[in-house]
């Protein structure tokens, strides 16, 4: 019976019986048993130390643990938890003025989701209501989030299974992947130009006057750190512009800080109409999204209701949550170290890729990278291909359980290894990280020709 069991036994066994586990099979899994984090590292009930090198998921962006947010969250549940929200308190106030602060341009007006996922949709959905037009542009490989409408604006193939029922009007376009350029491109410039002219296509034939939005990552994130080769967002949003169609730039994963720059969208000199936010707005620590948009696009509604709502919307707590993890960023300056820290990332794995013949890309803004495997790096060939089953994932099996055996937790896909740590990690945390990886590797330098 139950009172056999540990505590770290009934706490997994309760797991496995009671809860759903996301994009995985649910019997036969056996997911990390976490007792306490700090920092950058987990520790797991048997005491096992793991260096977190994804931020969980791109998220914990301030480290694991800090007491000002607990103590700021703490404040607030003894003055008001939750409120209406047709009303307003202290910490919604102040967040949204911090958020209009730190956005670029004209961007000055949030309304506040439970996470990235509602903030795109909502964002879709303001884009059609605001501009009466119906369609919406994305890459293909990109990731959006996880409901029917997100899913469906993302080209993620998670989204297969059941896009049968998934929301109509999304035009998906190839991404500007100078790594892998569909149109063979020698240079990243030639690369966005083709890529350019490939979206200028479509739009001609979707006709531009029925086309509501451009939805793009600020940067490129668990879809392979695909970076937009120069001046490619410069001339979306300029075409964009021309045909009266808005951009939104998704920075749910590259936002605050991450890239070593507020926001993604900053590395390209884009303002752009809508921008999507979540993960490190409270680093994880409570749920909680945004979408921050130009003032006339609000002003639309000065007179006519808004037709947007949630339950949570401005939720007290994790607005000041939110308050307290940008103080954190302001005061710790970690925009500039995520931007130092991401420099060291690229000379150290620029030596790992002397080292091991697998290593084909590395794509890396800040702190926000992955290291792409290859079989040959004449070919290309991928360690794994994308959406790949599980009899190509062999290698890359061996390189992730290589992983955790070492005790390091990062986010593995296909033939990417994601290198985003917490921005507060240090050079020493660094070189652990990429020790581990390293040692993971030789697993996958096996597999070369």
């Amino acid at each position: 019976m139950q009172a056999t069991l540990s505590s770290k036994e009934q706490i997994l066994q309760d797991s496995l019986d009671y809860t759903i586990f996301s994009w995985t099979k649910q019997r036969g899994i056996s997911p990390f048993n976490i007792e306490k984090a700090k920092g950058v590292y987990l520790y797991d009930r048997n005491g096992k130390r793991i260096l977190d090198f994804s931020s969980q998921l791109m998220n914990v962006n301030i480290g694991h643990g800090d007491p000002r947010v607990a103590e700021a969250v703490m404040k607030q549940m003894q003055d008001v938890s939750y409120v209406h929200p047709g009303m307003t308190t202290g910490p919604r106030a102040e967040l949204g003025r911090k958020l209009s602060e730190v956005a670029p341009g004209t961007l000055s007006r949030t309304f506040f989701t439970n996470g990235g996922t509602e903030a795109v949709e909502h964002a879709m959905k303001l884009a059609r209501i605001y501009t009466g037009r119906h369609k919406i542009i994305t890459l293909y490989q990109s990731y959006h989030g996880a409901t029917y409408g997100a899913l469906s604006a993302g080209g993620d193939p998670r989204g297969l299974p059941h896009d049968s029922q998934g929301v109509p009007n999304i035009i998906h376009v190839e991404n500007p992947y100078f790594y892998r350029c569909p149109w063979k491109s020698k240079t990243q410039e030639e690369c966005a130009e083709n890529a350019f002219a490939h979206l200028e296509r479509i739009i001609k034939y979707e006709g531009p006057q029925y086309i509501a939005a451009i939805l793009m990552e600020g940067e490129s994130g668990s879809s392979g750190c695909i970076k937009y080769p120069p001046g490619y967002w410069k001339k979306v949003a300029d075409l964009a512009a021309k045909h009266g169609i808005l951009t939104i730039a998704d920075e749910v994963m590259s936002g605050f800080c991450r890239t070593g720059k507020w926001f993604g969208i900053e590395h390209h000199g884009v303002v752009p109409d809508m921008m999507t936010m979540a993960k490190g707005i409270t680093s994880g620590y409570i749920p909680l999204g945004g979408l921050i948009v130009k003032e006339e696009i609000i002003q639309h509604f000065d007179d006519k209701p808004l037709p947007l709502g949630l339950t949570y919307s401005g939720h007290a707590v994790a607005c000041a949550a939110a308050n307290a993890v940008i103080d954190i960023y302001h005061e710790e300056n970690l925009v500039d170290n995520a931007a130092n820290m991401g420099r060291y990332m690229d000379q150290q794995v620029a030596k790992l890729a002397e080292k091991h013949p697998s290593i084909g890309d590395f794509r890396n803004t800040g702190l926000l990278g992955c290291i792409e495997l290859v079989k040959n790096r004449t070919t290309k060939e991928p360690m794994a291909p994308w959406n790949a089953g599980p009899a190509d994932m062999e290698a890359m099996n061996k390189v992730a359980a290589k992983l955790t055996e070492l005790g390091l937790f990062t986010f593995v896909r296909w033939n990417w290894i994601f290198t985003a740590p917490p921005l507060i990690v240090t050079k020493d945390q660094i070189d652990e990280g990429l020790d581990i990886i390293s040692k993971a590797i030789s697993i996958a330098d096996e597999y070369c020709y």
